[in-house]
């Protein structure tokens, strides 16, 4: 059973950064794609970004292109979501995700983790 703990939310002003981990539980965690989403309360969940096993191809959503980086380090287990020039419409509790493969048209995944919440301020 892999288990996904994420961390790095909190609150910070629009055009601020914050930097999201997500830690996976087994090591065979490097095998599987990874990918953020995010939702707020009452809408549908929204695919952010996502990392191939190797780590050589990366998708993103138009509306954090050129602003998110997503990378990983399967030595450490670890999926970042660096986020910058946040705006107050990013705010949402954002997931982490391990699938087989992840891109913007990804709906479902068979891993996920708890939520981590960010907040912009405007």
């Amino acid at each position: 059973q892999v288990q996904l703990v994420e961390s790095g939310g909190g609150l910070a002003q629009a055009g601020g950064s914050l930097r999201l981990s997500c830690a996976g539980s087994v090591r065979t965690l490097s095998i599987y794609a990874m990918g953020w989403f995010r939702q707020a309360t009452g809408k549908e969940r929204e695919f952010v970004a996502a990392i191939t096993w190797t780590g050589g191809g990366t998708y993103y959503a138009d509306s954090v292109k050129d602003r998110f980086t997503i990378s990983r380090d399967n030595g450490k287990n670890t999926v970042y979501l660096q986020t910058n020039n946040l705006k107050p419409e990013d705010t949402d509790v954002y997931y982490c995700a391990a699938h087989p493969f992840i891109d913007q048209a990804t709906l479902d995944c068979d891993y996920w983790g708890q939520g981590t919440q960010v907040t912009v301020s405007s």
